[in-house]
């Protein structure tokens, strides 16, 4: 299959599903679960979450999983099914993501907690992306 019988194929119903799936992930990782966690390693406030521009960071967060939603979706392919979109979502995002985040937090040298938390919520992120694209892609 080449390229474009690869993007031709993808839903793109699918495709935002899955690209919004993570905002309600994050708002549960980044809030009651490891929101207090991720503050305290990242060395964010309150204050410093308030003065951001939350229209552009959350457009732009949007917009960046959707570039992750249809990379995954054209990854693993029209005809994968449940289990091989959440493996294939588990491979990218402890293989990839978890793996550059930890050579870069090595460098520099972040405190382990802080890299749990975003590799964490990035691996159960292309999960749940992956499921949902091989569910219904």
């Amino acid at each position: 299959m080449d390229l474009g019988d690869a993007v031709g194929g993808v839903s793109w119903l699918t495709v935002l599903l899955a690209a919004a799936i993570p905002f309600v992930l994050g708002a549960l990782w980044y809030g009651p679960l490891f929101g207090k966690r991720w503050m305290t390693a990242s060395g964010m406030t309150e204050e410093k979450v308030a003065s951001g521009n939350m229209l552009r960071t959350f457009g732009a967060a949007f917009v960046l999983q959707l570039v992750q939603a249809v990379a995954l979706a054209v990854f693993i392919g029209v005809e994968a099914g449940v289990w091989v979109g959440l493996v294939a979502g588990l491979f990218a995002g402890i293989g990839w993501v978890a793996a550059a985040f930890g050579v870069v937090y090595l460098f520099e040298q972040r405190p382990l907690g802080h890299f749990l938390v975003n590799a964490g919520y990035m691996v159960v992120s292309l999960a749940v992306m992956g499921s949902i694209l091989g569910a219904w892609g």
